[in-house]
């Protein structure tokens, strides 16, 4: 069975900002801890890269990792994803979410759901787009499931043209 445009109760720019904040807050503080940790666990090299992309870096590094207002948006965050996502698959006994391109990764990615986004067909330019099938925490099997019988069903992924 397939529902249709599901509505959320709250104020959906609204909780879109809602999240938004508080995720960057925690992905900041967070990036830091698991930066840090995955770092020390390489191999120094004497080659030096060049410095480009170091924002998101320079940002994390300059955080203490988790304090007080941390801890807020990752508490908020966690409410906007019980009282969102999860009541509203629960409520209407869902399988999964299923929206175009990687528009419901920041939602999926706040409360830590998982999604998977094949190919779903190309626009005018030939640029393709995908289509994201998310869902709760533990329903991987799930999501792989109608992914996989997507592709199948669609047959649109084109491998890559590559000019030498």
């Amino acid at each position: 069975m397939v529902v249709d445009n599901l509505h959320v109760a709250a104020n959906p720019t609204a909780l879109l900002d809602d999240i938004s904040s508080n995720e960057g807050i925690a992905v900041v503080a967070e990036f830091k801890l698991s930066i840090n940790a995955y770092l020390a666990d390489l191999v120094y090299s004497p080659e030096r890269m060049k410095d480009f992309g170091q924002d998101d870096l320079i940002a994390a590094q300059n955080t203490s990792g988790i304090g007080p207002v941390e801890r807020v948006a990752i508490r908020r965050l966690k409410e906007l994803s019980a009282n969102g996502l999860e009541k509203l698959m629960k409520e209407h006994q869902l399988d999964a979410i299923v929206t175009p391109g990687s528009d419901a990764s920041s939602l999926l990615a706040t409360g830590g759901h998982p999604g998977i986004i094949v190919p779903a067909g190309f626009n005018e330019q030939g640029v393709p787009f995908g289509i994201c099938f998310g869902g709760l925490q533990g329903y991987e099997p799930r999501l792989i499931e109608m992914a996989y019988a997507f592709e199948q069903a669609t047959k649109v992924r084109k491998p890559p043209m590559f000019k030498p």
